[in-house]
């Protein structure tokens, strides 16, 4: 008999057949949790370090999910090592939004899919299914691996998203012990190994996914449009902020391989700066930018606000 917390820890003992939209509600069940679990800012002490730790929590795991898990793993829109590859899918891990090959499979979907009643996260089926409705659902546990045959030839791939749960453990692991230590030596930063769980793992990853979700739903009803695109794309400029880029949503819908997300000066895209820099000092190489006739033949005469 299959013990339900032993299937939180490996995916393999938890795959889902159900093509309905059952909800397994104990296999959800750290998801409620980790949610619940912000209530606990009403009672653990808070600090300025605190606050510093869960914004950098947010932006180093924001660039992993948008760079790697995104642009990288589901889009191929540059190249790199095994080893780096492998370590921005450990970063994405702790960000609690599953494994590497799940979210590109997904994602890849999407794509094909986009906004028709075979997208899984179409706003068309409302906003909270879009939000995050969709991905509790069981038929959307299990990876589409029909997607991503050629991330599937990586073990170490494999191995991080079947046990995708373990590094947020982990990385809770060792916020506790940097809060724990930093009491004992640097008594006035006022921290705890609790108080750094909790903004920098707990606060930190629920806006984090939050904001992540908001691209399926707001970014695909709420914003301008610059392309002609087969979807509801939208570009959203606060978005973009939030996510490091990915708010230029029209943009990626019209080139989804590209590199770069934010297509003209003004339109601020984060993440496509740190993955220049990345390509300056050779850790990835063969940037993917727009096509500039697909750019242009999809230009809308009037742009849409």
């Amino acid at each position: 008999m299959k013990k339900p917390w032993l299937q939180w820890f490996d995916n393999e003992q938890n795959s889902v057949s159900s093509q309905g939209k059952h909800i397994t509600w104990y296999r959800i069940t750290p998801f409620i949790l980790l949610h619940l679990a912000c209530l606990l800012v009403f009672v653990v002490p808070f600090s300025q370090f605190a606050l510093v730790v869960c914004v950098l929590s947010y932006v180093i795991r924001m660039f992993a999910i948008t760079a790697f898990y995104h642009r990288y793993f589901s889009h191929k829109s540059f190249k790199t090592g095994r080893i780096m590859q492998a370590i921005f899918a450990i970063i994405g891990a702790t960000a609690t939004q599953r494994g590497p090959l799940w979210w590109a499979a997904h994602h890849r979907h999407h794509h094909i899919h986009a906004d028709s009643e075979s997208d899984a996260h179409s706003p068309q089926h409302g906003f909270w299914h879009s939000h995050m409705g969709w991905f509790l659902q069981d038929k959307n546990f299990n990876s589409r691996h029909e997607h991503i045959r050629d991330l599937n030839q990586f073990p170490e791939l494999r191995w991080i998203d079947r046990y995708d749960i373990v590094f947020p453990v982990l990385y809770m692991i060792f916020l506790y012990g940097l809060g724990t230590a930093l009491n004992a030596l640097y008594p006035r930063l006022n921290t705890s190994g609790l108080q750094l769980v909790l903004w920098g793992y707990v606060i930190s990853t629920v806006v984090l996914a939050h904001v992540t979700y908001a691209i399926n739903s707001l970014a695909h009803v709420w914003g301008g449009r610059d392309f002609d695109t087969d979807d509801n794309s939208r570009n959203n400029f606060i978005l973009a902020l939030l996510t490091l880029g990915e708010g230029w949503h029209n943009n990626h819908h019209c080139c989804p391989g590209s590199v770069r997300q934010g297509f003209r000066w003004w339109q601020i895209d984060v993440s496509y700066y740190v993955l220049w820099m990345m390509a300056k000092v050779g850790l990835i190489w063969d940037l993917k930018q727009p096509n500039q006739v697909l750019l242009a033949k999809r230009k809308l005469s009037k742009v849409s606000p």
